[in-house]
């Protein structure tokens, strides 16, 4: 007769991915929002391994929680195995659609440096479908399907674009300057992505000015340009980002004093693309393309 006991009951994959965003994140709300669930959701995940185990995973208080030495113990492990599951997930994705390429890219560099270069792109090469995401941090590649990733960086994959800070504003405001330190009378605008641009460009391009830079702020590089260009002030203008405004006259330099910046816009992936796969197509297009006009 054959013999055929119960096997043991396994924990639920969906539980244990909870868990491992909970202990890697430090937290059940950064979990809920990473797997776009419930706070909650991810609090009965978890509770339902720690009643299979009969052993708590976190120490819960009411300024929040905390791993115990099991789930201190646990995270590497369970952490590791993920990253490998979001690989194979990537590969079979992109055997099984190999027409399709994926882009993530800074909000800022998907609308003023990526968007432009499409067409010429979709002209080139009409078989490939490019699909854009823009985020405000670089995704881990290990868990999201991103073919490739466009950010500004200091380090990290390969430099396509080099970049530098420039004060740039509408012609009729340029005309009513003569000197940068006319600058000080002027609204300054700044981006809160990049609130420091006005400092540094400030310490190397005028060290002695002795002015503060005052306006308005912007979470959103695009509606700092844009109201750059309707006259409302000064905008510390990326040039890698501008470049094509600055070309079609809408923005004009008032000062030709750029400060090169340490960081660039770099474009990485996972692993190298094959020079003739979709994604690796995509990338030499824009590696030829970084320090042109679109």
């Amino acid at each position: 007769m054959t013999v055929a006991p119960p096997r043991p009951k396994s924990l639920p994959l969906t539980a244990l991915r909870a868990f491992e965003a909970a202990a890697r994140l430090g937290g059940f709300a950064a979990a809920a929002e990473e797997l776009h669930v419930s706070s909650g959701a991810i609090s009965a995940h978890i509770k339902t391994i720690e009643s299979e185990l009969g052993a708590a995973l976190f120490e819960r208080s009411a300024r929040g929680v905390r791993l115990t030495p099991l789930g201190q113990r646990a995270l590497p492990h369970f952490a590791e195995a993920f990253d490998g599951l979001g690989e194979a997930v990537q590969r079979l994705r992109t055997d099984a659609a190999p027409g399709v390429v994926h882009i993530s890219a800074l909000p800022a560099i998907a609308q003023f440096w990526l968007s432009p270069r499409l067409p010429a792109l979709r002209a080139a090469a009409p078989e490939i479908q490019i699909s854009i995401t823009a985020l405000e941090h670089p995704p881990n590649l290990k868990r999201v399907p991103y073919d490739l990733c466009l950010f500004h960086s200091e380090t990290g994959g390969e430099t396509v674009a080099q970049d530098a800070l420039l004060p740039v504003c509408a012609p009729a405001l340029a005309d009513r300057m003569r000197h940068p330190g006319d600058m000080a009378e002027m609204p300054c605008l700044t981006d809160t992505g990049w609130p420091d641009d006005w400092r540094t460009w400030i310490r190397a391009a005028l060290p002695d000015a002795g002015f503060t830079p005052r306006g308005p702020l912007f979470s959103l590089y695009s509606l700092a340009v844009e109201e750059t260009i309707n006259g409302a002030g000064i905008l510390m203008g990326h040039t890698a980002l501008v470049s094509s405004h600055l070309a079609s006259g809408k923005l004009v330099a008032p000062f030709d004093m750029p400060v090169p910046l340490s960081s660039s816009l770099r474009m990485w992936s996972l692993r190298p693309a094959s020079a003739k796969s979709p994604a690796g197509r995509v990338a030499g297009w824009l590696r030829s393309m970084g320090a042109d006009h679109p």
